[in-house]
């Protein structure tokens, strides 16, 4: 694989194999949400001129985020992504739930951004720049200043907000409640994406001192309270928002292996996550009908009977959020739980372990509601449409790929890993991860 071009703008942005890789699937999150998006915003009767512009508007900032190397850049690049999924969350403006969710999520996230603002502020403090190469620079010296742990903790709550870490999680369930489906489906995953990859870059790239304990505790509580919440919920929407918090914190464990492990195998899980999160919300977005009416466990009571393709396609999500073999869910939990082993991180191995057998029951809590219960009332499953069937089919294909042939994209991401810590004395991915197909 050829080397990366090299960097443009001053400085600010690289191209190479990492960033390339995010910009390809944050477009494909993108792409497969428009898709979907078509029947919905015609049922649920709202305009769609500034939905679709507001999509290319957030994506373009996702990208940025992703390529970019100087911290002022991640933060504008941040804001342009942000500002769009404010919007977009209160885009059912008949509905006051809506309107709820997207006040909350920008009051919070604006909250959460000075957070990461005033980081790196510490961080041009404590270092005299605010390019990652410098700093990296700077911190592998030996003499970390003090500041410099302060600016990484404020830079990780402004960026665990972005991907629902807990204890930044609290306006998760809210906000996928009231926002629109589709939009749910691009907010956890799209968005997510690109802030894994800043914090890849931050802890990774730059060497970011005192980053271990941070994100042990935060993937630990994020895991827990994101699937013990979630036994409780009896709303699709919010029962997966609290899944979302679990994943981030399935996720996070990768963050605390060895750079050269964990950055390859979070790299894959976000492809992973992505591929059937989408899908899922896809599925949840065509089956809630005009108003969102239809989004309790109890309105998907016999559903595989009324809808069997409908049903089928999403038992197939639920048993990858699982972590079910055959599914992309099942490696992406696989190369994370690899990676920590051999980190020596028994213990945060361990609680993904107990976390994922509680998760469980609520993702099969809803495959029992489909099969094995009777309608308590007369839902309508109107046909899919080709759009939407067609995103569902690209999530479900996807989806099928990396849990049968994973090896193509995680070499990729391997390479990307070994590209963005070159300068880290660990054992290469490709060592600890053969590649399952020739």
């Amino acid at each position: 694989m050829a080397q990366y071009p090299g960097t443009a703008f001053w400085n600010m942005v690289r191209v190479e194999d990492f960033s390339v890789y995010f910009h390809f699937l944050v477009i494909a999150i993108a792409a497969v949400v428009i898709l979907s998006s078509y029947e919905y915003l015609a049922v649920q009767r709202i305009r769609a001129g500034e939905y679709y512009g507001l999509i290319l508007f957030g994506t373009v900032g996702m990208c940025l985020m992703s390529s970019a190397i100087e911290l002022v850049l991640i933060f504008i690049a941040l804001e342009i992504s942000s500002i769009s999924t404010y919007v977009l969350a209160g885009f059912r403006r008949r509905d006051a739930s809506s309107s709820e969710s997207s006040l909350k999520y920008f009051l919070l996230g604006s909250f959460a951004t000075a957070f990461f603002l005033y980081g790196v502020a510490l961080m041009f403090g404590a270092t005299g720049s605010t390019n990652i190469d410098a700093i990296s620079q700077v911190l592998r010296s030996g003499n970390v200043p003090v500041l410099a742990y302060v600016a990484t903790a404020l830079m990780f709550v402004g960026l665990g907000f972005k991907v629902a870490s807990a204890p930044f999680h609290v306006w998760t369930p809210d906000v996928y409640e009231g926002a629109p489906a589709p939009i749910v489906g691009l907010m956890s995953t799209g968005p997510k994406a690109a802030a894994f990859a800043v914090l890849l870059r931050v802890m990774f790239e730059a060497n970011a001192p005192g980053r271990f304990w941070l994100i042990w505790v935060s993937a630990a509580l994020s895991m827990t309270l994101g699937n013990v919440c979630a036994l409780v919920q009896n709303n699709v929407k919010r029962l997966l928002a609290y899944s979302s918090i679990a994943h981030a914190g399935y996720l996070l464990v990768a963050f605390a292996a060895q750079p050269a492990l964990g950055a390859s195998a979070a790299m894959f899980y976000t492809a992973a996550y992505a591929a059937m999160n989408v899908g899922a919300f896809a599925v949840v977005s065509h089956f809630a009908n005009a108003g969102e009416k239809y989004v309790t466990l109890e309105d998907y009571a016999g559903l595989g009977r009324k809808s069997p393709v409908l049903a089928a396609t999403f038992t197939f999500f639920l048993m990858s959020l699982i972590g079910i073999p055959i599914t992309g869910g099942f490696f992406a939990k696989f190369y994370v739980l690899s990676a920590a082993l051999k980190s020596n991180l028994v213990g945060l191995a361990i609680i993904l372990v107990l976390n994922s057998a509680v998760g469980a029951y609520y993702y099969l809590r809803i495959i029992v509601m489909m099969y094995m219960r009777e309608p308590r009332g007369e839902v309508p499953v109107a046909p899919v449409p080709l759009a939407a069937g067609l995103a569902i089919a690209v999530c479900v294909l996807l989806t099928l790929y990396l849990g049968v042939l994973p090896g193509r994209v995680l070499d990729y991401a391997s390479q990307s890993a070994r590209q963005l810590v070159s300068d880290t004395v660990s054992p290469t991915a490709s060592s600890v991860f053969p590649a399952t197909e020739p």
